[in-house]
């Protein structure tokens, strides 16, 4: 690709954890750090959320410095709602995780519209941790799922389990991504792991998401 990469960074907007009572949204450090890693490679990176405006954190680290630096100035308080985005601005989308995204990320047509004009247009599709479920039902423009037939990785039933949350979310994700055609890689849980497959990289867990980001960086070169 020529010029400057541009990437774009997708974050849920939903905030409640099921029947528990509890907040969610997006996990603050699997957008932070593939945001340090981007604009460390020289890349433009701007964010966008389902709805817009300010979207709902969850596992905001107050000690760590790229979060804080992140939250002070990646623009998170106003972003534009997906349905405004223009994908062909983009060399790279990615999917942050938090539990949020398994209620909102599967079936909007605004993600699934950026990402399937990224991936057509040659560029990267990338997802970290619950991410990954903006792919499950992520349809090209022949019809064939983007997934079907790639290795992927994302948070795993185990996972899931450890954090007691199985009864919570509206589906385990990685039954999910594996119904739709892709083989789900697992790795021990909580550790990195991240699986490339074409121009498609994801993520297990919080653990993945600067790996991600690396992973990106180096496949566009």
């Amino acid at each position: 690709m020529k010029g400057i990469t541009r990437a774009l960074i997708a974050l849920t907007s939903h905030s409640e954890l099921g029947r528990t009572g509890r907040s969610t949204g997006y996990y603050v450090g699997e957008a932070a750090e593939p945001w340090e890693v981007f604009r460390a490679a020289g890349y433009d990176v701007d964010l966008a959320s389902v709805a817009g405006g300010e979207p709902p954190v969850d596992g905001r680290d107050e000690n760590d410095t790229t979060q804080n630096d992140f939250l002070a100035t990646a623009g998170v308080t106003d972003t534009p709602k997906a349905a405004d985005v223009d994908p062909e601005r983009y060399d790279v989308i990615l999917f942050a995780g938090g539990h949020g995204t398994m209620w909102d990320f599967p079936d909007d047509l605004d993600l699934a519209r950026i990402a399937r004009s990224v991936h057509e247009r040659g560029g990267v599709v990338a997802a970290v941790c619950h991410g990954p479920s903006a792919l499950v039902n992520l349809t090209l423009s022949d019809g064939s799922r983007l997934i079907a037939g790639k290795r992927v990785a994302g948070f795993t039933n185990s996972e899931e389990a450890a954090v007691g949350l199985t009864d919570e979310v509206p589906f385990l994700l990685a039954d999910k991504l594996t119904e739709a055609g892709a083989q789900h890689v697992p790795a021990p849980d909580f550790t990195e792991h991240v699986v490339v497959d074409g121009r498609l990289v994801t993520g297990q867990n919080p653990q993945s998401a600067r790996a991600v980001a690396d992973a990106v960086v180096k496949l566009i070169g």
